[in-house]
């Protein structure tokens, strides 16, 4: 049911009724409670910041377990609150697991078609000039297990291969303006130095834009799990562009063809060709609260929020649809909307205790907007894993559970 003023003040009222105290449950609201009568725990117990122990359940959640060290963690979308995803609950990726590496000891090479090979070692980038930006990272994987039918049952499982942070360091045009490029220099070979050596081919168009070798994430130096202590950052690209522990920087005139960008990340077409090098994330959204997993406990009031992002530039409107795509209603944007970064969308929404099938498609400024998933498996096959940006569904019954649905 959309949400028109008589509804709303509905809505209002309905809350109101519902806080509504009688002075016997006043008075006792107003007692003074333990943790008022005595000091809390000392600053020293507490060297570095953690979470409330009542918020011991946002979580990063494993999703796969392989042998090598391969894995990944999801981030808790809906437990979050803005577009930042604190370092601990960013989501991971890992193909050999996470190396332990003394930034003493660790440096970047820059070689290849340039006019003079450089090694850099963190002290020397720290003293360069340096930039931050606020971008999403989102698996290419993403939403994969949801191409041809429903199978997670919420945001975290379905979408929390997605996270966005600040991140800090020295961009890529600068580091290679100091070593110069040959003429006929065309791509950069990103690689790892994990024991996988993950390794992908990147345009160097790209690589002069906005790609940045990164250092810091949400204002601390990098986690180990997050490529510390140097990381590339391909705002827009899918998330394996993105090499953590980078070691070395190659120049070449064509790409590269490494292992992991031959044998996976490819896009399987219906006639059996695959689709390769499509680095960039499409636009996307997710309803985060109410979704999978939760329960309405009574009709009224809901505010129903979400996130929106593209690869291609900034979200510039999203609509949500309370019935299964049948109407639509432009949401608010709500906070800071950026390039290649995570956009908050809310919609005050009256929910009847019927039947609904909570939606959200987002448009953005290169003229892209979400489409269907039947749309999009129409057009690619049943063989497609990678790139899923097809518009989630989320099915609320009259008990007020809500469930994943594929429709």
């Amino acid at each position: 049911m959309t949400l028109n003023r008589r509804k709303m003040l509905t809505g209002t009222a309905l809350l109101a009724t519902l806080s509504q105290k009688s002075k016997k449950s006043e008075a006792a609201e107003l007692d003074i409670p333990s943790w008022t009568r005595e000091p809390g725990a000392p600053i020293l117990k507490k060297a570095y910041g953690a979470p409330s122990s009542f918020e011991k359940d946002v979580v990063r959640r494993t999703w796969t377990k392989m042998r090598g060290g391969q894995g990944s963690t999801l981030t808790p979308l809906a437990s979050l609150r803005g577009i930042i995803t604190p370092g601990g609950l960013h989501f991971e990726r890992h193909h050999a697991g996470v190396p332990d590496i003394d930034p003493a000891q660790h440096s970047l090479v820059v070689h290849g078609l340039v006019s003079q090979p450089m090694r850099f070692s963190l002290d020397d980038l720290h003293r360069l000039p340096s930039v931050s930006r606020i971008c999403f990272i989102e698996c290419s994987g993403n939403t994969g297990t949801e191409w041809t039918k429903a199978t997670r049952a919420d945001v975290q499982s379905t979408h929390g291969l997605l996270s966005c942070s600040e991140w800090t360091g020295v961009p890529l045009s600068y580091i290679l303006g100091e070593t110069g490029m040959e003429a006929d220099a065309r791509w950069v070979l990103a690689e790892g130095a994990d024991g996988a050596a993950m390794s992908r081919s990147i345009p160097l168009k790209k690589a002069l834009d906005d790609v940045i070798v990164a250092y810091a994430q949400n204002g601390e130096a990098l986690r180990p799990e997050q490529g510390y202590p140097l990381r590339l950052i391909c705002p827009g690209y899918e998330g394996n562009m993105n090499i953590k522990w980078l070691r070395r920087l190659k120049l070449g005139q064509y790409p590269f063809y490494t292992r992991e960008e031959t044998s996976k990340y490819t896009d399987l077409m219906p006639d059996g060709k695959a689709r390769q090098f499509s680095f960039t994330m499409g636009v996307k959204s997710v309803i985060v609260r109410p979704s999978g997993g939760m329960k309405l406990t009574s009709p009224g009031l809901q505010e129903i929020n979400g996130l929106a992002w593209s690869g291609h530039g900034k979200i510039t409107k999203v609509y949500v649809s309370t019935d299964g795509g049948k109407t639509w209603i432009a949401a608010r944007l709500d906070g800071l909307i950026l390039d290649k970064c995570l956009t908050r969308f809310t919609l005050p929404w009256v929910w009847n205790g019927q039947k609904a099938i909570l939606q959200s498609k987002a448009y953005d400024e290169a003229g892209n907007f979400q489409e269907t998933r039947q749309i999009l498996h129409a057009r690619y096959g049943d063989n497609l894993y990678y790139h899923n940006n097809g518009i989630q569904s989320w099915l609320v019954s009259e008990t007020g559970d809500i469930t994943n649905v594929f429709i």
